[in-house]
């Protein structure tokens, strides 16, 4: 699965998780969470719906690999391998 992909992906997700936000405009290093206002219930449905758009398993002991935009594509882009 080729990077931007998976960027679109994680892009279309997070507008729908938080409609009233610009998820392009992150910077790799900037923390999703705290970017786009999303509290910890949202952020637990977009990483369910990331795993059903792009059938990639990320644990609950990994969710600290995903806070920022660069982490989370790193992460999904070697799981896609």
């Amino acid at each position: 699965m080729t990077r931007e992909k998976i960027q679109s992906a994680i892009f279309e997700l997070l507008k729908k998780t938080a409609p009233d936000t610009n998820p392009t405009s992150l910077k790799p290093d900037e923390n999703i969470r705290e970017a786009l206002n999303i509290d910890s219930f949202d952020a637990l449905q977009f990483l369910v719906a990331l795993n059903e758009k792009l059938g990639i398993d990320i644990p609950e002991e990994d969710y600290g690999k995903t806070a920022t935009l660069g982490s989370l594509t790193d992460y999904l882009e070697e799981r896609s391998q």
